[in-house]
């Protein structure tokens, strides 16, 4: 399968207790507190809530599918149809102030999902500041909102900054041959060739994000996670129906065909030493868990993690963190090759929030039967707990005043 852009193949029982969900205005005990104090305090609820995501990774696919419906363990799925429900009702976004009755920062430190904070304040700072060889480091998770991020970058940065190829430098580094490779160059070549070029967004597509060394790059870090069900099926669309290089029109043996899309959201963010097949397979209950863990502990360490349905509520924390003050592109659809196959759906201007996403997609349960709905639902299950986990990190970060929106500018 010829992807969207250019791709070169290279050589039991639930033990955590679910948080109360209460508010106090957006403020937490320790409001006053500074990030790096955060930073170096053993509070918080990361390690609660992995445990939640560990648990859940070590059920069946269909009985943790049914607890993350049933129970909502990380709050975000209640808070996802009450937010579609207002603003298709508004007719609007909603306000900051009416996102937080929605979802309240949470009282306890200890239920707050992103503390401690172990994202690297310095880092964000130096990238405000223009210091020379820093950049964004954009970890591109296909068809969930990665052209936005970088029509974003490039509304932002000089044109000079910007690669010329969809924000991956590497395009041209590897002579037009391999774009959003970034685990296969070592990190010296990534810092020598991002500070000769001048470029400061670099985008990591088609490779793992490497665990052991990415962050030790001189970048700040973002993603962009959509739900997996959906991703999945807007890749068969774009690809596939949209004859962008797919020949496949059946979903059925499209899915079979493309093992390397199950849970790929945790196997990015793992980075496991070996395929990451056989972990999502059989009864690995401790794989499952070690593979998830890692994942959560890698997203804690990102310094924007954005949910593309929710995009439109994405900008204090892009301003405050980034210093971008150009957010258009967080409302404006974008699509790489629109030209090949432009859709007529008038959802080319997001003023729904949520709404304008859900209008613009193609609904699983509507689109696949039962029985490919479940599969599919099941191979992604590691995906969707793990994008529950981004959601609220998301959300956390939107409305904790201690967050500022993101990591605080002072």
């Amino acid at each position: 399968v010829v992807e969207q852009r250019q791709h070169v193949q290279k050589p039991g029982q639930l033990r955590g207790k679910l948080p109360n969900h209460n508010s106090n205005n957006g403020k937490t005990k320790n409001n006053n507190s500074s990030n790096s104090n955060r930073q170096m305090s053993s509070s918080g609820g990361l390690a609660h809530f992995s445990t939640i995501a560990q648990d859940l990774a070590a059920l069946s696919p269909s009985e943790a599918l049914e607890r993350l419906e049933r129970d909502d363990p990380f709050h975000t799925r209640k808070f996802d149809t009450q937010l579609l429900e207002h603003e298709t009702k508004n007719g609007r976004v909603l306000t900051i102030e009416e996102i937080k009755e929605l979802f309240p920062c949470p009282r306890g430190e200890e239920e707050r999902i992103t503390l401690p904070d172990k994202r690297v304040e310095q880092k964000a700072r130096d990238f405000r500041e223009e210091k020379k060889g820093t950049f964004l480091f954009f970890q591109h998770l296909r068809k969930a909102g990665g052209t936005n991020f970088c029509s974003l970058a490039e509304k932002n940065l000089p044109r000079k900054a910007q690669p010329r190829y969809y924000c991956m430098p590497d395009m041209g580094w590897s002579g037009n041959k391999n774009a959003g490779y970034l685990h296969s160059w070592p990190n010296d070549e990534i810092i020598k060739r991002m500070a000769s070029s001048g470029y400061r967004v670099a985008g990591n597509e088609w490779e793992n994000f490497d665990v052991s060394r990415h962050f030790d790059l001189p970048a700040v870090f973002a993603t962009s996670f959509r739900k997996p069900l959906d991703r999945a099926l807007s890749q068969f669309r774009f690809e596939c129906i949209e004859d962008r290089g797919c020949a496949i029109k059946d979903v059925h043996k499209w899915w079979d065909r493309r093992t390397d899309l199950w849970n790929v959201y945790t196997k990015t963010f793992a980075d496991p030493p070996i395929g990451a097949r056989k972990f999502f397979r059989g009864d690995f209950e401790k794989q499952r868990r070690d593979m998830m863990a890692k994942a959560i502990d890698t997203l804690a360490k990102f310094h924007i993690v954005l949910s593309m349905e929710w995009l439109a509520y994405g900008a204090p924390q892009v301003r405050s963190i980034l210093g971008f003050k150009d957010v258009s592109a967080l409302t404006t659809r974008v699509r790489p090759h629109i030209s090949q196959a432009k859709r007529d759906d008038g959802q080319e201007k997001n003023i729904l929030g949520s709404a304008s996403i859900a209008k613009a997609s193609w609904v699983p349960k509507e689109y696949l039967d039962a029985e490919q709905y479940k599969k599919m639902s099941e191979d992604l299950v590691l995906d969707e707990i793990l994008t529950d986990v981004a959601r609220r990190m998301f959300l956390e970060r939107l409305v904790c005043e201690d967050m500022g929106g993101g990591v605080s500018t002072q």
